[in-house]
């Protein structure tokens, strides 16, 4: 039977909602446990919010006459689009240009080199409130950088990196985990 209680909007969790660590770092398996100090914040995203293209390509073969008789899965790219807009945040900026290209931080003066150095594998974590207290989290536990779109820097916008990350299998097969809880801190969307 069909319940509207069962339809929900999608807001960052209060006190941050993206956050990335290094491969090996111990990965969250429930919506609500801490996470290891390992994992860094990546604060705000634009207001077009985490997007998931979750899509297999596929090519039907077809019998005489027409008829479309199987379908066979080709590949399943699982990628995530998403934009980062604390563009003074070093923790961004590391995952933008590569943890190695840069140095320093806001009081001592931030260096950032940007060079062809291939983005690494690294874990992502999206936590997210949904209507009547329920806590969604997203586990990308194999994710890298396979594009970053233009950067703008403009009177009216804020200086945005807009990232898409391609999650790649982990030792079980799974490109990521969702896991959903009803919440017990309070926090409602």
């Amino acid at each position: 039977m069909s319940d509207t209680q069962n339809v929900s909007t999608a807001k960052p969790k209060i006190g941050g909602a993206i956050y990335t660590a290094p491969l090996g770092t111990k990965v969250p398996t429930d919506a609500t446990s801490e996470l290891d100090v390992a994992f860094k914040e990546l604060g705000y995203i634009s207001e077009d919010g985490f997007v998931n293209t979750n899509t297999p390509d596929s090519d039907s073969i077809n019998a005489w006459g027409g008829d479309t008789v199987a379908v066979i899965q080709n590949s399943k790219e699982d990628t995530f689009q998403y934009t980062l807009i604390e563009s003074l945040n070093v923790e961004v900026l590391k995952e933008v240009y590569g943890k190695d290209n840069i140095t320093g931080d806001l009081e001592t003066g931030i260096s950032v080199k940007s060079n062809s150095k291939e983005y690494e594998p690294h874990i992502l974590v999206v936590d997210m409130v949904l209507k009547n207290k329920v806590s969604k989290r997203i586990v990308i536990p194999n994710g890298t950088i396979s594009e970053m779109g233009d950067i703008t820097y403009a009177d009216g916008d804020a200086v945005g990196y807009e990232t898409t990350l391609t999650a790649s299998p982990d030792e079980s097969g799974n490109s990521h985990y969702e896991y959903i809880q009803k919440s017990t801190t309070g926090e409602e969307a």
